[in-house]
């Protein structure tokens, strides 16, 4: 079992930033006049930005004329030229920053969409290898991290480009040797930031990753908080909370506090520009090579030149961590998914329940098998029973029933045809099911027990929950059958969700079952009763039913005992128990 500073997985730097930042700008293209509009908009907005300096340096040469020859009106007219650029550009950004943040509510819709899309393709080891939590960060902090930068750092990279270039333009037309100037301190942004960004994409990548580690032991412990309750082992969750909790901080710590330092460096660096600028410009202005003016513009361009310079070097940190995070969302959406349909897979139809597994290998790891060689035959409508002590393999085999992995070596059939020319679907559809771990969602009793039946009237769900015996139940709650059920059923009791499942199987009419400890959270009575039902509902129904109270399979058609993998007995109970062997010895000590 990994430690608590191993959850989540490997952390590791993203491998492919541009690539990774080009599937992320690629969720756009189906806005793409919207964004092109509005990259317009930035542009005309950023012009106005930058004739602002302009108009301000013309007023001053007004203004500065000399003494008592100051043109009033001229400092007028290029004062209320001024007032309107910054106001137009002003409402444009204005527009532009509510376009963008449409645009990547659309995009969090669809990327969300996609990896749910996703999930449900993948293969049920897929869920067995990850945490519950680490998924659930996925596809909420990670994305939300992506479409924030999305949203903003977009703009603020057109707006920046925009207002650089324009800016260079104009201070090279008021004057070139000023600009020598910038060419002192430019290249020492740029390569600092160069520098300092190979340094922080790791460490953002580290922040994601542990994100994820918390996320999924919460959930964890979450799940499991009864049982922490039980064995009065808070301190001990805490604990270990702690040290997932420092790791993160930690991590949190590291990539901020080296992300912060970009945005006052870079700006020392412009200040060390714009005194240099003011220096040479005392000079150049005692020789006359420029006036008061094209100096008071020059530094009011200098200015915008390296502002976004700086603003660029922190949404650098804000890109690096939403690569972070894109790069495992597209890790997830990159997952293998289960393996398609061969071409020609027909879809099982008119089933009659005729299952064998001939020679049937398989392990969940390479290497490690955890079936060995196994042959079983079920008769259509004949009840196997699948006993076993714990980790025997008798889920295993229900899986593989189910394609929920497929076999190794040998073949499973069905109707006499080999599963795998069945469509996944078609195959799945033939089975109901009621496990151990019962699932409900937050819906009406109505809607949990008609989930798998389309079109369900109230008469049939009704019919089924009195054959589950869980009518009486239903009809004392204060809305009967609408009564709506929390998340994952927290305000009914597990022996009651299991009847609702129970109920659920039974208005769901298939030809094949499947029963994995169906009773094991109800009472004795309860079960007694339940169980007359289900003989019911087993009735010409091929069965196979996972039991540890070997009482209740007594009646089955055959019993398979399943040890390491290996199906070491199989027979009636009468047979079985004849023999005196291991059957014998598990039956005896379930009464002893």
């Amino acid at each position: 079992m990994p430690g608590p500073g191993d959850r989540g997985g490997k952390k590791e730097k993203p491998k492919d930033a541009k690539g990774t930042l080009f599937r992320i700008l690629s969720y756009l293209h189906t806005y793409k006049w919207i964004v092109f509009a509005l990259t317009f908009c930035a542009f005309v907005s950023n012009i106005g930005n930058l004739l602002g300096p302009s108009f301000a340096g013309k007023a001053i040469h007004a203004a500065g004329a000399g003494a008592g020859k100051v043109d009033f009106g001229v400092v007028f007219f290029y004062g209320r030229c001024m007032l309107v650029a910054y106001v137009a550009s002003g409402l444009l950004t204005f527009l532009v920053n509510l376009g963008m943040m449409r645009v990547s509510r659309y995009v969090a819709q669809k990327m969300r969409k996609d990896v749910f899309d996703k999930l449900m393709t993948l293969p049920v080891g897929y869920f067995d290898r990850n945490q519950a939590g680490d998924i659930i960060s996925r596809v909420s902090y990670d994305i939300d991290v992506v479409v924030t930068s999305l949203s903003t750092d977009v703009v603020q990279i057109i707006t920046s480009v925009i207002t650089v270039a324009g800016s260079f333009i104009m201070m090279c037309v008021i004057s070139l040797p000023l600009v020598v100037c910038m060419a002192v301190t430019i290249p020492m942004a740029l390569f600092y930031t160069r520098y300092m960004g190979k340094r922080t994409r790791p460490k953002y990548a580290r922040r994601s990753a542990a994100y994820g580690q918390m996320n999924g032991f919460v959930e964890e412990m979450f799940t499991g908080q009864k049982t922490i309750l039980a064995y009065a082992y808070e301190d001990g969750v805490c604990d270990e909370f702690s040290t997932i909790n420092r790791e993160a901080a930690t991590a949190y710590k590291e990539a901020d506090t080296l992300g912060m330092t970009m945005g006052p460096t870079i700006g020392f660096i412009n200040n060390l520009g714009l005194s240099l600028i003011g220096l040479v410009g005392a000079f150049f202005y005692l020789w006359k090579i420029v006036d008061l003016g094209q100096i008071s513009s020059f530094v009011l361009y200098s200015r915008k030149f390296s502002g976004p310079i700086n603003e660029i070097a922190n949404i650098i940190n804000e890109i690096y961590s939403a690569l972070a995070a894109a790069e495992r969302v597209f890790k997830l959406l990159d997952e293998e998914e289960e393996i398609t349909d061969i071409y020609g897979a027909t879809v099982l139809e008119h089933v009659k329940g005729d299952v064998e597994m001939r020679k049937v290998s398989f392990g969940y790891v390479p290497g490690k098998t955890v079936l060995h060689n196994l042959d079983l035959k079920a008769d259509a409508g004949k009840t196997i029973a699948i006993v076993g002590h714990t980790g025997a393999g008798k889920s295993t085999i229900i899986n593989l029933l189910m394609r929920f992995y497929d076999v190794d070596a040998g073949e499973i059939l069905t109707d006499g045809k080999e599963i795998r020319n069945y469509t996944r679907d078609s195959l799945r559809r033939a089975y109901a099911m009621v496990l151990q771990d019962t699932w409900v969602f937050r819906g009406t009793i109505f809607d949990n027990i008609a989930y798998g039946k389309e079109n369900a009237t109230m008469d049939e769900v009704v019919a089924a929950a009195k054959a589950a015996r869980i009518h009486n139940y239903v009809m004392r709650l204060p809305d009967g059958y609408h009564t709506v059920i929390s998340e994952d059923g927290g305000n009914i009791s597990k022996g009651q969700k299991q009847l609702l499942t129970i109920a659920r199987a039974m208005l769901y009419d298939t030809q094949m079952l499947i029963l994995d400890e169906a009773t094991s959270n109800v009472d004795t009575d309860t079960e007694r009763q339940v169980q007359k039902a289900m003989r019911s509902l087993m009735k010409g129904k091929t069965c196979f039913v996972i039991a540890h109270r070997l009482s209740t399979i007594q009646n089955a058609d055959r019993i398979l005992v399943v040890d390491h993998g290996d199906v070491v007995e199989q027979g009636t109970h009468e047979q079985l128990m004849a023999m005196k062997g291991f059957y014998y010895r598990m039956y005896a000590s379930q009464f002893e």
